[in-house]
């Protein structure tokens, strides 16, 4: 089985092309072993990570990207105080 997710970023305007950069390396990096496909979407002021993935490897990522997103955490605007500084979805891919 796969997982498809995507996690909504809002970077601080003065940030926004050093996160896009960093996103687009820390999604290349050659240890992310259970990805199988990637994209980066913008529009407007928010990027888009769009990771297909080898379902087992889920946790494994997550843990990864939480440890990443530590790393970038200042250069992020927060949506709330619930979401903070992403909006995560993640689910089955339906073939």
């Amino acid at each position: 089985m796969k997982k498809l997710s995507i996690i909504r970023f809002k970077p601080k305007p003065e940030h926004y092309d050093e996160f896009v950069q960093s996103l687009k390396t820390y999604i290349s990096l050659p240890e992310r072993t259970g990805i199988i496909d990637h994209f980066i979407m913008t529009k407007d002021e928010e990027v888009f990570s769009i990771v297909i993935r080898k379902a087992d490897q889920l946790e494994a990522d997550a843990k990864q990207g939480v440890e990443y997103l530590n790393t970038v955490r200042h250069m992020l605007q927060e949506y709330n105080e619930t979401d903070r500084h992403t909006i995560p979805l993640t689910g089955d891919v339906v073939e």
